[in-house]
């Protein structure tokens, strides 16, 4: 029950922040929070004064709330790992509810998980509906500047090369390429219909599987 409990505080925090992106410093009514979570507004308050005794908003009663700074933090975290997840599963590609299956994962995600998702996703900066993807806080920040970035080798410049971190692909695509020695850690580039592997070879791929194909580039 602890770690549902935990969700639900993520939620509520995520939540928050969602309407901290439309307006940063206005209180949010009580009612407002209850309609968008879809709870009682009993529960809400409570939870919104549980959530205040541990620092993470400012509850005002009878006008509303706010995050902290804690809050904030926490909420933005949310928010980004679960667009991450989003990016991810529309990488895959995922034939469900991306939405709701994001939802789920976003609990999932620990810091180090945050990190791996943001090297490999590289700086996208919008998640597959357009929506911003909050940037990394602090602590993920200084992890993710240790080494460059992650990015799919279709939207690197052609000619410029770049060792492959991740293949999501196929297991009989994935096959096809360790034939010709591809795999985690192969330097390689592309022109406008191939992957050029480090011994002059060209394996003619389709724009859809160069997207499933991560480089780290300096």
């Amino acid at each position: 029950m602890v770690g549902h409990f935990q969700e639900f505080e993520d939620e509520y925090l995520e939540t928050m922040y969602e309407f901290h992106e439309k307006e940063p410093l206005g209180l949010v009514r009580t009612g407002d929070l209850a309609g968008r979570l879809n709870v009682s507004p009993a529960s809400a308050t409570e939870m919104v004064q549980r959530l205040a005794s541990r620092g993470y908003l400012e509850y005002i009663p009878y006008k509303g709330v706010r995050l902290t700074e804690q809050g904030l933090q926490h909420g933005q975290k949310m928010k980004r790992r679960h667009r991450l997840a989003e990016v991810l599963l529309d990488i895959l590609p995922y034939e469900g509810n991306a939405h709701e299956t994001a939802c789920r994962l976003e609990h999932a995600i620990d810091d180090d998980m945050e990190v791996a998702l943001s090297r490999l996703i590289g700086p996208q900066t919008t998640d597959p509906s357009g929506r911003p993807i909050p940037a990394p806080t602090d602590d993920i920040s200084q992890r993710l500047q240790i080494r460059g970035h992650s990015v799919s080798i279709d939207v690197v410049e052609e000619g410029i090369t770049g060792s492959v971190v991740a293949m999501l692909l196929p297991m009989p695509a994935l096959d096809a390429l360790r034939e010709h020695n591809l795999g985690i850690g192969s330097t390689v580039a592309r022109n406008a219909s191939a992957l050029l592997l480090e011994d002059g070879t060209e394996l003619p791929m389709s724009k859809e599987w160069l997207k499933c194909i991560f480089v780290n580039v300096a």
